[in-house]
């Protein structure tokens, strides 16, 4: 590798990577939110979670464990979304020259419907990629996130001694499969959804400024992969929890069981819940991750000129 192309490397590292994480802690409260309201259906009454509201909850974190409760496990949030960003779209951006080599496309834009097919598989393999990569961590953030009163993890290296030493190594990996069932689609649809968008835009408006409208672009991406995917992402959430803090085991079927005993116990809504704060998370969320992408790669991109 020469040295321009590892100065490349290097940028689409630090632009994915500085782009998650503070995406992420810009939306680390509602993410915090989501997490609570996904987990409630385990070991609570059903009956009486038709009861709980965003503002109730967000006030029961304030005034019970205080307004930094909110940024709760955001540490190993930070510590997840820099490498996951980093190897996401790092990955997308070499997964996309590759198919785009495969078919033979040289020029992007020429073939609409194959552009799509690129920027859908693309990010469905970089999404799984980093997933895959970088899980362990993402499982002690959701077990981290969701602890409220009791402490049981007291942070990140105990979390990750205390789930080896109870649950085994494996332990970490917990839900993996629900994982890669979700990130897969979900970061396909908000890739090619993105780009196409962007493309659009910038044709139909090409005065406008490009950073708007990556965050336009970008948190409509994240309305669309987060209704698609939502479901997954809630069942992969449960299976996370499993046998956390010595409870009890609730879904004791896998995937495919965990889905069906939601729907039993807590009907069809209950693959939804938690959605609202979802969507208050993804569209400044994501429409931040792809912004400051696109800002840090130009910025970035100019300095080796300079010298």
């Amino acid at each position: 590798m020469n040295m321009e192309a590892r100065v490349g490397t290097i940028q689409q590292l630090l632009a994915g990577g500085i782009a998650g994480a503070f995406g992420k802690t810009c939306t680390a409260p509602l993410a915090r939110l989501t997490i609570l309201f996904q987990v409630q259906g385990m070991h609570s009454d059903v009956s009486s979670l038709s009861k709980v509201s965003i503002w109730r909850e967000a006030s029961r974190i304030i005034n019970e464990e205080g307004f930094r409760a909110f940024w709760k496990g955001n540490l190993v949030t930070i510590a997840h979304r820099l490498p996951y960003s980093a190897v996401n779209f790092y990955a997308y951006e070499h997964y996309k020259i590759l198919l785009q080599s495969i078919l033979s496309l040289e020029n992007e834009g020429k073939n609409a419907s194959a552009d799509l097919g690129v920027h859908f598989v693309g990010g469905g393999l970089a999404g799984m990629t980093a997933a895959s990569a970088t899980y362990p961590l993402d499982l002690v953030r959701t077990r981290l996130a969701a602890q409220r009163n009791s402490i049981y993890y007291r942070g990140i290296w105990h979390a990750f001694h205390t789930i080896c030493r109870e649950e085994g190594f494996l332990g970490l990996y917990k839900g993996l499969g629900a994982t890669l069932l979700g990130v897969g689609p979900s970061l396909a649809i908000s890739f090619s959804v993105y780009e196409s968008l962007r493309s659009y835009w910038l044709l139909q408006r090409p005065s406008d400024s490009p950073i708007m409208v990556s965050l336009a672009c970008g948190s409509l991406s994240g309305i669309a992969s987060s209704t698609a995917t939502f479901p997954v992402d809630l069942v992969r959430r449960r299976m996370q929890l499993e046998g956390a803090a010595g409870r009890a085991r609730v879904y004791k079927t896998g995937l495919f069981g965990t889905f069906r005993h939601i729907i039993q116990s807590e009907g069809l809504g209950g693959l939804y819940r938690g959605i609202l704060p979802e969507y208050y998370k993804v569209v400044p969320g994501v429409g931040i991750v792809f912004m400051t992408y696109e800002t840090l790669k130009m910025l970035l991109s100019s300095i080796p000129a300079r010298y």
